[in-house]
């Protein structure tokens, strides 16, 4: 029986998560499988990417072949360069915590109003250019 090392999909339609899991290569994407080894979260920022190391070893030992996105997937984690004898990749990106946001008063505001807005009502500008033309039109007695 010929084994491969492949992702089964889970989740709704445009938010997919995977598992990584070891079936007979006959058996359809989100069959039955043989053993869950790990998980792969690509919607999350950076993807979660988790792998039972002893268990992956065990079956690419065995003889289990990995389908190419697994291949990949493995190659991150360092799993196939552990199985090959090759030297081990630089480590995943972890996520670093959000940092807090300022407060509103930290940052210098103020809860009072500052008063008028910045740019004139359209009506009050034709109002006041009516009254210029009017008084400029006028005849000044003296």
């Amino acid at each position: 029986m010929a084994v491969k090392i492949k992702l089964k999909r889970l989740g709704k339609i445009r938010s997919p998560h995977y598992r990584i899991v070891v079936a007979d290569s006959r058996t359809r994407r989100d069959g039955r499988a043989i053993e869950e080894i790990g998980l792969y979260h690509p919607v999350q920022n950076p993807s979660r990417i988790e792998v039972d190391t002893e268990r992956a070893q065990y079956w690419l030992g065995v003889g289990a072949q990995p389908t190419e996105p697994v291949l990949a997937i493995l190659k991150l984690t360092g799993d196939w360069q552990k199985f090959k004898g090759l030297p081990a990749p630089a480590p995943l990106l972890v996520a670093a915590p959000k940092p807090a946001r300022p407060l509103f008063e930290a940052l210098g505001g103020d809860n009072e109003g500052k008063g008028e807005a910045i740019t004139q009502k359209k009506k009050a500008e034709k109002k006041d250019e009516a009254a210029a033309d009017s008084s400029a039109a006028a005849p000044t007695e003296a």
